[in-house]
């Protein structure tokens, strides 16, 4: 049942912020200013999903590693801290701040600096999430490795 879980919360999660990230990169590249506060102003509830999903993915997975986990599992496990970091660190307070200035209808210099940092860092944690989902996909045999 933990697999289950851990499979299905990790997808949710990368699928959640790959959605976060594409509906920022689209609505300000292609939609009004009305759609880019409609987006940054749902991405914050969307936490309420997504900061679930992210714990039990973690906490599935480290009781999945067990005690001491070697190969692709040490590599997963040492990803998450940064995952996390990334998230509580610049993703949750630059979506606040995004959310917030949109709202106020402020798109300034500010406003798209942050917007900018925050589609790096979600880019990162998108990168880091795949590699997981990867690494977690050879650990089941559903993915090929490499020869060496």
């Amino acid at each position: 049942m933990i697999k289950i879980i851990h499979s299905v919360a990790g997808a949710f999660a990368l699928v959640t912020i790959a959605t976060f990230w594409l509906s920022t990169a689209l609505s300000e590249l292609f939609a009004s200013q009305a759609a880019v506060v409609a987006v940054k102003t749902a991405i914050p509830w969307g936490f309420l999903i997504l900061i679930p999903t992210l714990a039990a993915t973690g906490g599935s997975g480290f009781a999945l590693a067990g005690g001491r986990p070697a190969g692709l599992a040490s590599a997963k496990v040492k990803r998450m801290p940064l995952i996390a970091a990334n998230g509580i660190l610049i993703l949750i307070p630059a979506a606040l701040f995004l959310a917030f200035k949109a709202r106020a209808a402020k798109f300034d210099t500010v406003f798209y600096a942050v917007q900018a940092l925050e589609l790096a860092a979600g880019a990162a944690n998108i990168t880091l999430l795949g590699l997981n989902m990867r690494d977690g996909l050879k650990m089941k045999g559903r993915l090929r490795r490499r020869p060496a």
